[in-house]
């Protein structure tokens, strides 16, 4: 019997999510809780799990495809993997597969192409044959996202070059991204936001990773990097300049005495900002291993939505894809963020001498209508005092 792949709800008031890459085709086997499909909302990607063992008899809705809670994203028949059985593994007739059920793990006969019930039933919509379109399942079995993405007249390897360099790709943006997009576009027209700078002298803090890297790990299994040397610092900036950690609501300003600080990492599908909570109240394993949670998982798209929300201000690192200087943009409805940027090794006088220091330049954007210039600035040589003299976040001085 057919069991229904439904696209879940993925968070409160999104209705519409667009059906990302199908990790298991037709006629390929899933364990029960295996992910077989990504669906993207306005603010995650979330996987689509297989309710049951057994094998994807059809797809309902290709890649790219907009899809909304409930709808149907493609049928599952419980059986064992293919190659754990004898006989091949054959799809049980239901009203829309009757007469078109096929061994689905039989390889197809040499020179022959094994056509999945739903690409049949795609083909005779189409009026194609098998042989019009080119197949790209396992065991070259034509699935119903062939059949889809086959435009009358393409050729069945590649479309035909124009023959002059200029070919365009037109690609359907994300819902996350469009809610980015959307998202950023009206913190500027609604913030007044202004960017201050320093630089960071970081001999201090690359001393104390020399100095105590293998004997923090080994103690607290986490490596010990630049990141939470900033968290701290940030935190405690933060105490001196609470507006960069409140929010305009309404007409009303809403001061916290506790720091949600979001981390930017790099993911599998772009940034995303996971928040570390209550930072205020950790120490510095506690923040690399958080840190290093977020990045393993950012990889594999497993940061979940509620990670993702109500941060107080982020910290974003430009500097690890060589980014020298930026000016970093707000997050609404938060009031503030810390760009860093990478080390580069400078002269600097100290003690009137010319001498080689590795720096950093760091920025600050905040917004204008809750925090003036001197909180901002304030803050900004707060963190770089903090990052200079590390003690200072230890001795709270």
């Amino acid at each position: 019997m057919a069991v229904d792949l439904v696209v879940p709800s993925v968070g409160e008031s999104i209705t519409e999510v667009q059906v990302g890459q199908w990790l298991k085709q037709e006629g390929e086997f899933a364990e029960r809780d295996e992910a077989v499909v990504e669906i993207e909302s306005e603010k995650a990607t979330v996987e689509v799990v297989a309710p049951i063992a057994g094998i994807i008899i059809s797809i309902a809705k290709a890649t790219g495809e907009v899809a909304n809670v409930g709808d149907l994203l493609g049928q599952m028949e419980k059986g064992a993997p293919p190659e754990d059985k004898k006989k091949p593994v054959v799809t049980e007739a239901t009203p829309e597969t009757e007469g078109a059920a096929e061994p689905v793990s039989a390889p197809a006969p040499p020179g022959e192409t094994r056509v999945m019930p739903a690409a049949q039933r795609a083909l005779a919509e189409k009026g194609l044959e098998a042989a019009d379109v080119e197949a790209t399942g396992p065991g070259g079995r034509l699935l119903k996202e062939d059949v889809l993405r086959h435009e009358p007249g393409m050729s069945t390897l590649t479309p035909p070059p124009t023959g002059d360099g200029r070919e365009e790709e037109v690609v359907p943006m994300s819902p996350m991204r469009q809610t980015i997009a959307e998202h950023l576009v009206r913190a500027q027209q609604t913030g007044a936001l202004l960017t201050t700078f320093n630089e960071i002298d970081m001999s201090a803090v690359m001393a104390c990773r020399k100095t105590f890297k293998e004997s923090f790990q080994e103690k607290h299994g986490v490596k010990l990097g630049f990141m939470s040397f900033f968290v701290r610092a940030v935190v405690d900036a933060l105490k001196q300049v609470p507006e960069l950690n409140a929010e305009i609501r309404d007409k009303s300003i809403v001061y916290r005495n506790y720091a949600d600080i979001g981390v930017a990492i790099g993911g599998a599908k772009g940034l995303v900002v996971p928040v570390i909570r209550n930072a205020e109240s950790l120490g510095f394993a506690e923040i690399e291993r958080t840190i290093a949670d977020f990045a393993e998982r950012a990889q594999r798209n497993r940061i979940s939505m509620e990670e993702l929300k109500d941060g107080t201000f982020t910290i974003s690192n430009g500097g690890v894809y060589g980014s020298l200087l930026s000016t970093p943009i707000v997050n609404p409805p938060q009031s503030g963020i810390l760009g860093m940027h990478a080390i580069q090794d400078r002269p600097m006088a100290v003690d009137g001498q010319v001498v080689i220091r590795p720096m950093m330049y760091v920025a600050v954007t905040y917004d204008h209508r809750i925090v003036d210039g001197k909180g901002a600035v304030t803050f900004l040589k707060r963190v770089k005092d903090c990052v200079e003299n590390p003690t200072r976040m230890l001795l709270e001085v």
